[in-house]
């Protein structure tokens, strides 16, 4: 089987790799809409929105006696009273410190462990597993798109200011009131199933998982319980534009593709895994790729960090600690220059990149340039979505400390150079600026000040 090394030895380098790569943005694989994406939208602010993520995540599963300590030798948390009933985002770190990528975390039991997410951790997770140092077995259940095997679970989010009384409804009396990112139980049709709570738009909420031949019995009790509240089932439009709401910067290039100490990783992941076949994109071009690597500072993760065990990159961080680091922000974009990208596409005249409405991701990793409106460069924006509950373009974007304070005037570069790369998903264009005032994150008030603040 090839490997991501050869692979990348196979060309001049990894970025011109990722850049030439064929693959689009990251895909969900449910239908793209129900209703239409601006009322599913708005259904996580002001009603009750149903999400489902039974087919769009790799699940894996780390069972054994290390099976705790093993996550926590490739974490940057604490593990600290971790075990059954537990979860926590899990951010995993390269020996240089910076970012490979996160999962959410869950304790399903002393010694059984649910890694849940993009496939990029679970693979870092299995090949340590694999050197045999640690007392541990993974089971891959993988994302619909890379199987053809049937998931094994199912997986459904409630989430919504009406999303509690339609689980009570559903559970046919009060749940149990855990705090954010705890787990608990939920009875469904007479059957009793695990829930992670956790929330958008400021409102509480779940999501709930059990085995896969339920599928279609939950979700009718769901969607029957749903009439009542006008539930909204959300499409992958609407679904992939969540990110900007939540400030989760849920497509981090990983810090996999360079530095020697990788070398053996990127010998053992396969070429056509996520992250061999992964496409990069956008305005900001840079010829190193450790340019495009984060620290966990830089998307405020380094909050999370606790130097009290041994873990991978631990003595890297310990040396940025001090230094200064980017700041992650939410960049509400002027509607003058919008309207502008939108005017380009008619008429005589060059055309700016379409921006594909609500989320305007054309590749697996969109990077896109932001500087000062001057044009001094200050950082990186990987997520454009439009919010139609708020009618705006907002980029979720990370940016020098200096430039991070409210209301700083910044710029967003919009396109790809030289006309565009030779991906399926772009179209020839010409690069135009977009003005936007840094504000906080998460985007929406609500959230900010209930799901941030837990």
């Amino acid at each position: 089987m090839t490997s991501l090394q050869r692979k990348i030895d196979q060309h001049a380098s990894a970025l011109e790799m990722l850049r030439t790569s064929q693959m689009g943005p990251y895909q969900f694989p449910i239908a793209a809409e129900f209703s239409n994406w601006r009322e599913e939208q708005r259904a996580w602010r002001e009603g009750v929105a149903l999400m489902d993520q039974s087919f769009h995540m790799t699940d894996l599963y780390v069972e054994g006696p290390d099976a705790v300590p093993f996550i926590a030798s490739l974490a940057i948390n604490g593990f600290s009273g971790f075990g059954d009933g537990k979860a926590k985002q899990l951010v995993c770190c390269a020996p240089n410190g910076y970012v490979i990528g996160d999962m959410v975390l869950m304790g399903l039991g002393e010694a059984l462990l649910n890694v849940i997410g993009r496939p990029t951790v679970a693979s870092w997770i299995e090949f340590n597993a694999s050197l045999g140092k640690f007392d541990v077995t993974c089971r891959r259940d993988e994302r619909k798109l890379d199987s053809d095997r049937p998931k094994k679970t199912f997986r459904f989010e409630v989430q919504g200011p009406q999303a509690w009384d339609l689980l009570e409804d559903l559970n046919g009396g009060p749940l149990e009131t855990s705090g954010f990112f705890r787990m608990g139980h939920i009875s469904v049709g007479g059957e009793t199933y695990r829930t992670l709570r956790h929330g958008m738009g400021g409102a509480p909420g779940l999501e709930f998982w059990g085995p896969v031949e339920h599928y279609d019995r939950v979700k009718g009790l769901l969607l029957e319980a749903g009439t009542k509240y006008d539930l909204r089932q959300v499409g992958a439009r609407a679904y992939g534009s969540a990110t900007v709401e939540s400030g989760w910067w849920g497509c981090v290039f990983p810090a996999i593709y360079s530095d020697e100490a990788m070398r053996a990783y990127r010998e053992w992941l396969p070429a056509f895994s996520f992250d061999g076949l992964a496409s990069l994109g956008g305005s900001f071009a840079s010829s190193r790729i450790e340019d495009y690597y984060f620290t966990p500072w830089d998307l405020d993760y380094g909050r999370l960090i606790r130097f009290d065990h041994d873990f991978i990159g631990r003595e890297a961080l310990e040396k940025m600690k001090d230094s200064p680091h980017r700041r992650k922000v939410s960049l509400v974009i002027d509607p003058a220059d919008a309207t502008a990208v939108y005017s380009s596409q008619m008429g005589n005249g060059p055309k700016g990149k379409a921006m594909e409405e609500p989320s305007a991701h054309y590749a697996a990793y969109p990077f896109d340039a932001v500087s000062t409106r001057d044009g001094q460069a200050v950082g990186v924006s990987c997520y454009l979505n439009f919010i139609a509950p708020d009618r705006t373009w907002v980029a979720l974007a990370c940016v020098d400390e200096g430039m991070a304070a409210e209301g700083t005037e910044l710029s967003l570069l919009w396109g790809e150079p030289d006309g565009g790369s030779h991906r399926p998903t772009v179209e020839r264009h010409v690069q135009m600026p977009l003005r936007g005032t840094v504000t906080s994150w998460p985007f929406s008030k609500s959230a900010r000040a209930g799901y941030r603040a837990v």
